[in-house]
């Protein structure tokens, strides 16, 4: 993959499925993920990694214990390792993720949505 143009517009017009993280690209150990997200996810925590959301289209609120955080376009944030958070749409936001390679996109809790590392999708 030396030196391979990524078209978000084109990456993320070929999947469909929401809170399925695909994978875009890899760097210095992490992956680069984009999500299609719509409605609320689980409250989760990643212990030992932070986990970035980069808004690309859309809106986003990162519901944390003791605020929320708002995310529009051009927007991003980063979840510290260890903290509780509950990503939320309220219509289709399209989402780039920055993530070391073991992250599992529902941290420490396991639900239907759980993909394992292994099982993740390149696009």
């Amino acid at each position: 993959m030396v030196d391979k143009k990524v078209n978000l517009k084109q990456k993320f017009e070929s999947f469909s499925d929401q809170w399925s993280p695909k994978i875009a690209g890899e760097l210095n150990g992490q992956y680069v993920k984009l999500a299609k997200l719509e409605g609320e996810f689980d409250w989760h925590a990643h212990e030992q990694e932070d986990e970035l959301f980069m808004v690309i289209q859309g809106a986003l609120t990162i519901k944390l214990r003791d605020r929320d955080i708002q995310l529009k376009e051009g927007d991003f944030f980063i979840v510290p390792k260890g903290v509780e958070h509950k990503p939320v749409a309220e219509q289709e936001c399209r989402v780039m993720l920055f993530e070391p390679k073991q992250t599992g996109h529902t941290g420490n809790v396991k639900t239907e949505r759980t993909v394992a590392v292994e099982d993740q999708e390149w696009i």
